[in-house]
């Protein structure tokens, strides 16, 4: 197996919350677990599973909330935040699942998710954006594959390709499975998700079985690019796109020979630098020159040339050698598909000399090609290469011609994958694997569609785990303001709503002394760009003044969430959380501000805080709230096992009935991951909360639909503000 590299992004440092602070040396997380039966206090978590996967080692930062009781007794002891740095380099994330409604979201804290994770044998090939394979353990931040939409625009709508960025890259060693399929044979961990074929769900490899079916994108080895290669593309260059004038034996045109010369003249600088390094091995050095200036109509183009008698006759040499090689063949049909091919629907290659044509069609046939000559009597022929997007991506990863923008017409498209069938899934010892980040959530691993969690049970993936863990190790992007506004000042930039704490809630209480989250408001409203926060902490009114600015341009909305209206309850799932009371006066205090604020009626825990539901609708209008939204308990992977030890421990008299409604709204499971449901539930007992809270809202006043939030007044520093056409 091969070696992993080294991960581009160090480990999470710890941040230091004070001034100071005495060094401590680095030592396993696993001491900050409790050591006697002491019930720890303030969390929501009295328990700290064991990790499913190996540790990393940290060092401890100094406390910043203190939030035990001020004299605990031998039973309730306190238990330290820790706040360490987060050191990945992007702050936006993507979204595009059809369940939540904004696109791009910003977490400046990660205490429950932190991206995209995965975890493959560092020798499992990836498929770049240049469409060649190559081992995930290779790639590093800022390269590109080729990705897919995360989820699909609708029930029955194919995904589509997408470039998808490198993000992050770091090795670990953990518990392994061999997946098997008809095709692939991957390394990979239980956790990793997998795309099913003809279904909307993803799936963990420790849920599927032999004779399941995932989607696959034929996966072609990487070649070597050898003398024969070069040949073959300078060859297929030549002929295609260049005009040579030459035969043995002539001498200068001085003498009363032809002037002799060879070029090759393109609008596309890749090809043409291919060219220069090609020859330059065969000891023919050539430089790119401005051959023409370009006009209104025309673009300019670059040449490489020469007139050297002595390298035209190793051209010559090289052009006229047909060779009978694989190689010699890939790379000829590169080199004549970056001189005369091109593809919007399709692929095609067009030449007037049908015998030309005739000797690409049969290397392409030699290759596993099928192509389709389409003769034109007036102007000239074309190839056309047989077979959907999933065919072009093979002659590219199989070729690689140079010219990028060739390839481009394939992202955008459909990606209809063929069915895969699993043979087997096999436990395999703890090995080295590769995990890495991407911006889409998605791309190809040995020919497999792969996907990645989110939520508490990826806090496993640093090292912690889903419990308390969780709660008391914070990742802190310190330079998130920074990181907005050059995202924001790029050109590349599109205008749109951007979700702040759709993940983390973004008024933690370290919010108060590092501001992350009011330096980032205060960059949108610089920039005028909208955003929609999401919390459950009173500290949010801290920022009126800045809400206020962005309001004026219908570029704000705030999301309250609030889980009960018993404050005995919600400290016994939010211990840390402002109490509703606070939470409902932040809601009067932003409303009276013109800020448009939702009430979100979150989580719903069946059994236990449903029967609140027309208290909390009537208490959100009488605060000045504009909408409000319910969403349903969910309790993804390990989240469930912790769910169930907190009902036992709080109120043991309803677990029962809790869980067993939670299946009723599940399909007879704890979680139903799919799109669609998992927000809201199904079955009869879903249609009643459904119902409830409709006629909640009708009363109350709150059934109108929300006011979208507008792009209209987006205006970089020092630019124009942008105007409707």
């Amino acid at each position: 197996m091969a070696t992993p590299s080294k991960p581009t992004d160090a480990a999470p440092q710890p941040l230091d919350l004070e001034a100071e602070s005495p060094e401590t040396p680095a030592r396993r997380l696993a001491s900050v677990r409790p050591r006697s039966a002491a019930r720890v206090v303030a969390r929501g978590s009295q328990e700290n599973p064991a990790n499913r996967f190996d540790r990393l080692a940290y060092s401890d930062a100094p406390e910043f909330v203190h939030d035990a009781p001020a004299d605990p007794t031998d039973s309730e002891r306190p238990l330290a935040t820790r706040y360490f740095r987060d050191p990945s380099r992007t702050l936006l994330a993507r979204n595009q699942s059809p369940d939540i409604g904004f696109d791009v979201s910003l977490n400046p804290y990660r205490g429950c998710s932190h991206g995209c994770s995965y975890c493959l044998a560092p020798d499992t090939p990836v498929l770049g954006a240049d469409f060649v394979w190559r081992p995930i353990g290779e790639l590093r931040v800022g390269d590109e594959l080729l990705g897919f939409d995360e989820y699909p625009p609708a029930p029955g709508i194919p995904r589509r390709l997408r470039r998808s960025r490198v993000e992050a890259v770091w090795a670990s060693r953990k518990p392994t499975q061999r997946l098997i399929t008809r095709h692939a044979d991957v390394t990979t961990t239980a956790e990793h998700r997998w795309l099913q074929h003809g279904a909307f769900r993803w799936s963990r490899t420790e849920q599927l079985a032999p004779g399941r079916l995932l989607r696959h994108m034929p996966h072609t080895n990487h070649e070597p690019i050898d003398d024969d290669y070069r040949i073959g593309y300078i060859a297929g260059m030549t002929l295609g796109d260049g005009t040579f004038r030459y035969e043995p034996g002539w001498r200068s045109d001085k003498l009363g020979f032809p002037a002799a010369y060879w070029r090759v003249a393109l609008v596309d600088r890749e090809p043409l630098e291919r060219l220069r390094s090609y020859l330059m091995g065969f000891g023919v050095p050539v430089e790119i020159r401005p051959f023409f200036r370009g006009t209104e109509t025309r673009k300019p183009l670059e040449k490489v040339e020469t007139r050297s008698l002595g390298r035209l006759a190793t051209i010559h040499k090289l052009v006229g050698a047909e060779l009978e090689t694989r190689s010699y063949r890939r790379g000829f049909l590169a080199g004549f598909f970056d001189a005369e091919g091109h593809q919007s629907g399709s692929l095609r290659i067009t030449q007037v000399d049908l015998g030309v044509l005739d000797r690409v069609a049969f290397y392409a046939r030699s290759l596993g090609f099928q192509m389709k000559l389409e003769t034109q009597s007036d102007r000239a022929s074309t190839l056309r290469l047989v077979g959907s997007v999933v065919e072009r991506i093979r002659w590219f990863s199989t070729l690689e011609p140079a010219i990028a923008r060739k390839r481009e017409s394939v992202f955008g498209t459909m990606a209809q994958l063929a069915a895969e069938p699993i043979e087997a899934i096999e436990s395999g010892p703890p090995q080295d694997v590769v995990d890495i980040q991407t911006s889409t959530g998605t791309f190809y691993a040995a020919g497999l569609a792969t996907h990645n969690c989110y939520a508490r049970p990826s806090h496993e993936y640093l090292g912690l785990s889903a419990g308390l863990d969780f709660e008391t190790h914070i990742l802190v992007k310190e330079d998130a303001p920074e990181l907005l506004a050059r995202t924001l000042s790029s050109p590349r930039w599109e205008p749109q709503v951007v979700a702040i704490g759709a993940v983390t809630d973004p008024y933690q209480p370290v919010e108060r002394q590092t501001q992350l989250t009011r330096r980032c408001l205060q960059v949108f409203a610089r920039f005028r760009n909208p955003c929609a926060i999401i919390t459950k902490s009173g500290l949010v009114t801290r920022d009126l003044d800045v809400l206020t600015q962005l309001a004026a341009h219908r570029a704000v909305s705030v999301s309250v969430s609030i889980t009960s209206l018993d404050d005995g309850i919600r400290r016994a799932m939010e211990p840390r959380a402002s109490s509703p009371k606070e939470r409902l006066r932040a809601v009067r205090a932003l409303a009276d501000a013109g800020i448009p604020t939702t009430v979100m009626v979150a989580p719903i825990v069946p059994g236990l805080t449903d029967h609140e539901i027309p208290k909390l609708v009537e208490a959100a209008a009488e605060a000045g709230a504009s909408r409000v939204r319910p969403i349903v308990l969910r309790l993804p992977n390990g989240v469930a096992d912790l769910f169930e030890a907190w009902l036992e421990r709080h109120f043991p008299e309803r677990a029962a009935k809790v869980m067993n409604r939670v299946r009723s709204l599940r399909g007879g499971r704890r979680n139903d991951p799919r799109f669609f449901s998992r927000m809201r539930g199904e079955g009869v007992y879903a249609k009643q909360i459904e119902s409830m809270f409709a006629l909640a809202s009708q009363r109350a006043g709150l059934d109108a639909a929300p006011l979208p939030l507008s792009t209209e007044a987006f205006l970089r520093p020092g630019g124009q503000q942008l105007t409707l056409l």
